[in-house]
């Protein structure tokens, strides 16, 4: 094993980050053309995801090797945390679109459809019925858009998940203090309790899932309302399924005696993605179900 301290380690040159852009780039191509309903769109997004996949496993994998052989330094450390707090940015960006598109139809859009701006004539011209109100029920044009029977209430199954991922939260903590102390049977303990509790909140949001489609009648065609609502849940949804993926991994990695107390950094990644999923599912809680 190579000591960080006596050899600065320079990772090889990789062709990874390439085999990822075209799966990126197939991945949007292949949305693109499914939003157009074209024939060969699902080909192309199911080839992207198979090359991202690919190379996430790839990357991955050698990074772990190169980390198992002692082939680090501080200097790939710092990298690793920056890079890391970049793509956590990344995604604060991308929730901060979604959100301000909820901001934008509930603030300005339907207060300006319902004529409670002053001097604004759209309401009186093409909608004079329409009524302003959030949740919306009855659309502007309600034959074109059908809006829902009824919105999932903050105090029921939204609640019960809040209290899951904030149980979560301190589970994984409590483990991050377990691998710092080198207590490997409760860190395990700690890990597993952390994934069935993410993966508990998942089986609960497809039950909501399933109660808002067949009997409250919202949909993605339902209006502002259910695109903001699905467009918000359903991506954290995702990102709670890759947060209980990167903790499995940690677990496997854990059980096979990886990471030492001082070395440990793809455990602390995969916990702060994990507490920025927590933090991002408050804020869906306060302004999508509850307000």
């Amino acid at each position: 094993m190579i000591s960080p301290d006596s050899k600065y380690y320079v990772p090889h040159s990789s062709y990874w980050p390439i085999v990822g852009s075209i799966g990126l780039f197939l991945m949007g191509l292949g949305a693109a053309h499914l939003l157009h309903a074209k024939s060969w769109g699902p080909y192309l997004f199911m080839a992207g995801s198979i090359l991202l996949v690919t190379m996430m496993f790839g990357w991955f994998g050698t990074v772990i090797k190169e980390s198992r052989q002692g082939l680090y330094s501080e200097q790939m450390d710092r990298s690793f945390r920056w890079g890391m707090f970049w793509f956590i940015f990344s995604e604060v960006m991308f929730f901060g679109v979604f959100f301000g598109a909820l901001f934008y139809a509930r603030e300005i859009s339907l207060p300006s459809l319902g004529g409670l701006t002053s001097g604004d004539m759209t309401h009186q011209i093409l909608w004079p019925n329409f009524q302003a109100a959030w949740p919306l029920y009855i659309n502007p044009d309600q034959e074109e858009f059908k809006g829902p029977m009824k919105v999932i209430g903050a105090m029921g199954i939204p609640a019960l998940n809040t209290l899951l991922l904030l149980s979560s939260a301190v589970t994984v903590t409590w483990a991050h203090w377990c691998l710092k102390k080198n207590k490997r049977e409760m860190l395990v303990v700690g890990m597993m309790l952390t994934i069935v509790l993410g993966v508990t909140f998942l089986g609960f949001q497809i039950y909501e899932y399933i109660l808002a489609h067949h009997h409250y009648g919202l949909t993605f065609s339902s209006g502002i309302y259910g695109t903001t609502f699905f467009m918000l849940t359903g991506f954290h949804g995702a990102h709670v399924l890759v947060g209980a993926i990167m903790l499995t991994v940690m677990l496997v990695r854990i059980v096979k005696g990886h990471f030492t107390p001082e070395h440990h950094f793809a455990f602390e990644a995969s916990a702060w993605y994990w507490h920025f999923v927590d933090v991002v599912w408050l804020f869906l809680f306060v302004f999508v179900y509850w307000l």
